[in-house]
This record gives structure tokens, sequence and C-alpha cells, in this order.
């Protein structure tokens, strides 16, 4: 099975962050696989979960695994030292690859981006920033947390529309002149640009690189209607 992967996310451990992180790419839909070495925890999972048996400090095993063909890499091992090495691998065997990695002590955290991780995660401190903000500002806090979640129609998620992707005719235009305001009920709420600045709330004449991403605000339907005017058309 994982010779026919392409594109995928490698999760290395299933730990606490590691069956966070799966759980989203299945509600995305994304193509994954974990690799892990406890054979209790396999045995337990893997009805729903695809698993390769071995360590990620191996690069036999992230090569099994299909590193050279793979997207991204989440490493959620619990030891900041086997992540570093993780990391440092990765890059290695594919220097294209997404690399998120959590850290547990801060002082490291600079050790892994200069091993070549885009993203560095510390879930201690996300978790302590949170439980603060839900006494300062709880229902800013409900409102964020209810974001992404589909519960019904009208609940309300975040999407990112790549818009490379787009049919041509919606490529190369404003944001007047999608009216995605008007077509679909959803709200541009940020535009990434192809230089990779980010705009809050763009101008409405703000003209978009075929490169950018658009960040959009709106219910279950409103998402549902995006897809089907300018990406299934």
């Amino acid at each position: 099975m994982t010779k026919n992967l392409n594109g995928h996310t490698l999760v290395c451990g299933f730990g606490r962050n590691g069956r966070q992180a799966v759980k989203r790419l299945q509600h995305h839909k994304e193509q994954y696989i974990v690799i892990e070495q406890d054979e209790k925890l396999i045995k337990a999972h893997e009805k729903e979960i695809l698993f390769y048996k071995g360590t990620a400090l191996s690069d036999e095993v992230l090569l099994a695994a299909g590193i050279q063909r793979a997207k991204n890499l989440i490493c959620s091992l619990p030891d900041d030292a086997d992540n570093l090495f993780v990391v440092l691998s990765a890059r290695k065997l594919q220097p294209d690859i997404v690399i998120v990695s959590r850290v547990s002590e801060e002082r490291n955290q600079s050790k892994l981006e200069w091993a070549g991780a885009n993203h560095v995660i510390m879930p201690d401190k996300i978790g302590g920033d949170h439980m603060a903000a839900l006494l300062t500002v709880p229902d800013l806090i409900n409102f964020l947390g209810n974001l992404d979640w589909w519960k019904d129609d009208t609940s309300p998620n975040v999407e990112e529309v790549v818009l490379r992707q787009l049919p041509k005719k919606y490529q190369n235009k404003s944001l007047a002149e999608l009216q995605l305001r008007e077509r679909t009920g959803c709200n541009v709420i940020g535009y990434k640009d192809a230089e990779g600045n980010q705009h809050i709330n763009p101008d409405a004449n703000t003209s978009l690189s075929v490169q950018g991403k658009l960040i959009v605000l709106g219910t279950r339907k409103s998402i549902k209607k995006l897809n089907t005017i300018f990406q299934l058309e």
C-alpha cells in the first residue's frame, strides 16, 4: 500500500499529538501513513489507521514509508533529540518536504528550525495560552473553537482556497470580479500573495496572483457552494 502513496504525509509517532494530527488529516481526506513501532498501539488502531511498523529514526524506514514521494512530514515523537534526528534525516532524504515538528523545551526550538523544520510547535505552550485565553477572552475562544468542526450546515468554518487550482476563467481576477460573497455567501478574511505576504481583510480591488491563497469564512453550506462553483466546474 505504501508504494501507491504519492504526495502524502508521514506522521512519526502515534502518541497524543500524532493522533490529533491523523484525525485532522482524515477530516480533510489527506493521504497519510503513521510510522510507529509499538505493536500494541498498532493492533489497537490498525483497522482505521494506515501504519508502517518501525522507528522513524531509521532512514530505511523513512524510505520504505515513501518519504521521497511525500509532501509533508509531522514529527510528533516525545523526545526533542529524536525529533531533531528525524528532521535532519528527512530534510536530507527529501529536500522539498514540508516538516512540522513538535518540541518540548523552548530552548530546542531554534535547533529544530536550523535542522530544517518549517514549523516548530510547542503543545504545552499552546495549551497554557489557551487556558489563560479562556479566562480573558472566553467568547472569542469559544467562537474560534467552533471553527472547522462541521456539526451542521450552519456551523462556521474556515477554508483555504489555492488560487492556481481554480478553473482558468477565475484566475488572475480581483476579489470584486470573483464575487465570492455574492455567489457563495463566504467572506474573504485573508489573502497570501505570491511573495508570502499576508493581507488581512483584503480590499475588493486587490488583484489576486495565481500563486496566492485566499482564507475564507463561511458556513458548511456556503463552503460546499464555494467548492462547487469555483473548483468543480
